[in-house]
């Protein structure tokens, strides 16, 4: 561990203290309404329990299994392991059991800290995890437990012995796991603060706030928490942030700035509910994780006239690499941006050429790359070559520098003998009259192993609130405006699109496994 660093190389010190220092009196967090913190008093707050974590035995560079569901449970804890230098293992409370104990093995964790909402659940795996030596609670006692709030309660308030800089491990940010185990990523504290310089390249002032909720497991408290206090902005945590309760917290809380999936917008003005909120304080929607299809820029240009809209493009292994303006004209809407300052992407060949206006690999680099995928060197190695992150998603780039993602390599659809990514074709079926959201798949034309590469379109679609979608309807008029080997081959109207599990209550990313396993044999 590097000995010799200056406090602002430490992720939380950096983050935190230095605004408790600059603006002591600013409200740095209010949580769910109804408490409020300045950043001295969040910071004070954090230093308790970082010295409890101490008292009770969490060493530097010790992984501590971290287990919460409330979003304040989450920053306090997380913040004071990384003041510490311990190594915040992010755990999903909505993994199966069996999942989250595997996990736990795997990331060779000797502490674990949760709180009373996960009690059960923690019940169910501590038979099976002889290798966890300490067990810590927040939210009250309980048996063979060490109580962090009663050690809290009587810490000292001063900064605690920092134990984590630079390129030391910060955490664990566990992948979705769509096949087999979640793979754990490793990111350090200097990648760390290089993800959280995302809000410097977006407009803002000191009343900035940021409204936020899903920020208790996966690259989610790096990539929202994270860059709302090193901007010195104001962070609204929630514990749900579903449609239903965003419609009351941004105009409670005159919320200016969000960060979420284009998802969460097609279910929030696929329904009427939104239409007599006041949202007029956001001036700031930055959108990533999935495409932004235009007609869904459209209809939320048309719901928030006055906010700027943003994308970006990046992975949990290489978080927010490039940025770009959307509402503006000053680039192509289907482009994700440019690479960010001091980070770079390019487009390479199957022979690892770089090309520019030709389809290839996406490559990125920069300080905010992971350092690699714990305890599995092969997959590093698959992935991290000679200094970029190669995670299989397929991409163009102009002349100009602008990159255009077309999706996974394995999303890819190969009918009547040409590629289309599914993006094509939902980008298409959002623009049909009624239509909310859209999914499109490739299943095999023949399933039977006869000539198993060629495929059919299926497409499913959710209808806006109050229309009545015909599915032959939606495909004629596909038909009517995309090339032949893009027409679905048969669409299904769907009460609700599947998507990855996201305990903000919003929807995740769509899940085109999902529409496969659903309807793949109405085609």
């Amino acid at each position: 561990m590097a000995r010799e660093n200056s406090p602002f190389s430490n992720y939380a010190y950096a983050i935190l203290t230095a605004n408790a220092l600059r603006t002591p009196g600013k409200v740095a967090l209010t949580y769910c309404g109804d408490q409020s913190f300045t950043y001295d008093e969040l910071n004070r707050k954090v230093n308790r329990v970082a010295h409890a974590l101490l008292a009770a035995g969490v060493a530097p560079g010790a992984r501590v299994a971290s287990l919460m569901n409330e979003t304040l449970h989450v920053a306090e804890v997380y913040l004071a392991q990384m003041k510490i230098g311990s190594t915040v293992a992010a755990l999903n409370p909505y993994w199966p059991a069996d999942t989250l104990r595997q996990v736990v093995e795997q990331s060779r964790c000797t502490a674990f800290v949760y709180d009373a909402t996960v009690e059960k659940l923690v019940e169910e795996i501590r038979p099976a995890l002889p290798e966890v030596e300490l067990w810590l609670r927040v939210g009250g006692a309980a048996p063979d437990t060490v109580d962090l709030d009663a050690l809290a309660a009587d810490a000292s308030e001063d900064e605690p012995p920092l134990g984590g800089f630079g390129d030391d491990l910060l955490a664990l940010y566990y992948t979705s796991g769509t096949t087999g185990l979640p793979k754990a990523v490793m990111h350090t504290h200097a990648s760390s603060l290089a993800v959280a310089q995302i809000w410097l390249d977006v407009d803002r002032d000191q009343d900035s706030v940021m409204g936020t909720g899903a920020i208790i497991w996966g690259i989610g408290f790096p990539a929202l928490v994270g860059p709302a206090f090193y901007a010195g902005m104001t962070l609204v945590l929630e514990q749900d942030w579903g449609p239903a309760n965003f419609l009351t917290v941004v105009p409670r809380e005159k919320v200016t700035h969000v960060s979420l999936i284009p998802s969460f917008f097609a279910a929030l003005l696929g329904s009427d509910d939104h239409e007599n909120a006041d949202l007029s304080s956001l001036k700031v929607i930055v959108l990533g994780g999935e495409p932004l299809l235009p007609g869904l820029r459209e209809r939320i240009m048309k719901r928030l006239p006055g906010a700027a809209i943003y994308s970006y493009y990046g992975q949990t292994e290489a978080p927010y690499t490039c940025f770009g303006r959307q509402d503006d004209g000053s680039q192509e809407i289907s482009s994700v941006g440019r690479a960010r300052m001091s980070c770079a992407v390019r487009i390479t060949d199957p022979d690892g050429a770089r090309v520019v206006g030709e389809v290839g690999e996406i490559n990125l680099t920069g300080p905010n790359v992971m350092a690699g995928y714990d305890g599995l060197p092969d997959k590093t190695a698959d992935v991290l070559r000679d200094g970029w992150y190669v995670g299989g998603d397929l991409g163009r780039m102009d002349a100009d520098g602008f990159l255009y993602v077309l999706g996974r390599r394995e999303d890819a659809i190969l009918k009547g003998g040409q590629w289309t990514q599914p993006v094509q074709v939902e980008e298409a079926a959002i623009e049909v009259e009624g239509v909310a959201e859209a999914g499109a798949v490739g299943v095999p034309a023949h399933p039977e192993g006869q000539d198993a590469v060629e495929q059919r379109i299926l497409l499913a679609v959710v209808a806006r609130s109050g229309a009545d979608l015909d599915p032959e309807r939606v495909r004629a008029a596909l038909a009517a405006r995309l090339p032949g080997h893009q027409v679905p081959d048969a669409v299904v109207v769907a009460d609700a699109l599947p998507h990855t599990e996201d305990a903000s209550g919003g929807p995740g990313k769509l899940l085109r496994r999902g529409i496969r396993d659903r309807y793949a044999d109405r085609v």
